[in-house]
């Protein structure tokens, strides 16, 4: 045998990017290269659907600046001033959902766009002024819905566009970002806030808080995507994970620890259900802002948010991994939505139900 054949070695076929010299230190964090392929190739009209947590905001953003088809399932009644509808959630994600932040109420509206659960299960609240106030989605209407009947006509109508992004988008892109939730011990139902914390009332006796974990969100996305495919047999799910460090934990671990712990179980579940499903891939936005070479430079100084240069080179490196190379399927489709120009949408306020959790650091 030859040396060369005794010193051969799985190693010597890695290409540069597999290497950390190579790969990271040398290049830099504005050097990287390579960094994410998409698994598909996908026609160059292709149809995003966007939902989940505040970062996922970016990403239907990016789309619209680049004039791409982002699908606008449930957009504002007409004429509606931008503002006013931001204000009641129109035009945030594909559908008026509100912030998705666990694999748990990913399934809830999974069940509701399939009709496996109607309105009625989902949990209404009254305030002090007899107001309705739906508890999968808190703060969708400033005010509450005047009845039990308005309430579950609008949830009704976000599940109908929710099923319709399913069924009319190519891929649908969800952006994990929390581990820690609230259910009813009773009702078994999840919440996307305390109950307390902005609407509801706290009662220990019914609300509990749960810190899920891998297996239950492996479970949990699984049982989604399964009731999503049955919808729409080619959608193709895009998953990430939100690099937004959590407002405040119920852990009873420092909140450092506690952020560590949901961002590493919901990676390990988006990488898992790539590599097991053909359909599923996933995009490491995470990785971009909090990986150890960025030194945390991407953070804003109250270290949670994050910087416009962040959020530019993520998306960079998105656009540079997608293949839009297929041919247009649907020939005639124009944008889904108007694009706005990308430095105004650069200076709005992300919406994110999780910040009213801020107003109770008495610290």
């Amino acid at each position: 045998m030859s040396d060369e054949r005794k010193n051969d070695n799985p190693y010597r076929h890695i290409p540069a990017r597999g290497f950390w010299r190579s790969a990271v230190a040398e290049p830099g964090v504005f050097g990287f290269s390579d960094l994410w392929k998409s698994a598909w190739t996908l026609p160059k009209d292709a149809v995003f659907a966007t939902f989940g947590s505040c970062f996922a905001q970016h990403i239907s953003r990016a789309l619209m600046t680049r004039k791409m088809n982002w699908l606008n399932a449930e957009p504002a009644p007409g004429r509606t001033p931008p503002d006013l509808a931001k204000r009641y959630n129109y035009g945030v994600f594909s559908a008026r959902t509100g912030n998705i932040y666990t694999a748990a109420q990913l399934l809830i509206w999974a069940r509701l766009a399939s009709g496996e659960r109607g309105a009625e299960s989902v949990e209404l609240w009254t305030d002090g002024d007899g107001r309705m106030h739906d508890m999968l989605r808190p703060k969708i209407e400033p005010q509450g819905f005047e009845s039990v009947e308005e309430a579950q006509a609008s949830l009704l109508s976000t599940a109908r566009a929710f099923a319709r992004c399913i069924t009319e988008a190519d891929v649908f892109v969800f952006t994990l970002g929390l581990t820690e939730g609230w259910v009813n011990t009773r009702s078994g139902h999840s919440y996307s806030i305390c109950p307390g914390t902005g609407v509801g009332t706290f009662d220990p006796e019914v609300h509990a808080f749960r810190n899920y974990t891998y297996p239950e969100i492996m479970r949990d996305l699984d049982l989604a995507l399964e009731i999503m495919w049955r919808m729409n047999p080619n959608l193709r799910v895009l998953l990430t994970v939100s690099p937004v460090p959590l407002v405040a934990t119920a852990s009873g671990e420092h909140v450092l620890v506690a952020t560590q712990y949901s961002k590493s179980v919901l990676r390990a579940v988006a990488g898992d259900m790539a590599r097991s499903h053909d359909a599923v891939d996933y995009f490491p936005s995470y990785e971009i802002i909090a990986a150890p070479p960025t030194r945390a430079a991407f953070f804003e100084p109250n270290m949670r948010g994050i910087a416009q240069d962040g959020v530019d080179l993520v998306m960079r490196h998105f656009f540079a991994g997608l293949d839009l190379s297929a041919p247009a399927h649907r020939p005639d489709r124009t944008s889904a939505t108007e694009s706005e120009s990308e430095a105004e949408m650069a200076r709005e306020d992300l919406v994110c139900e999780e910040m009213i959790l801020e107003k109770f650091n008495d610290a």
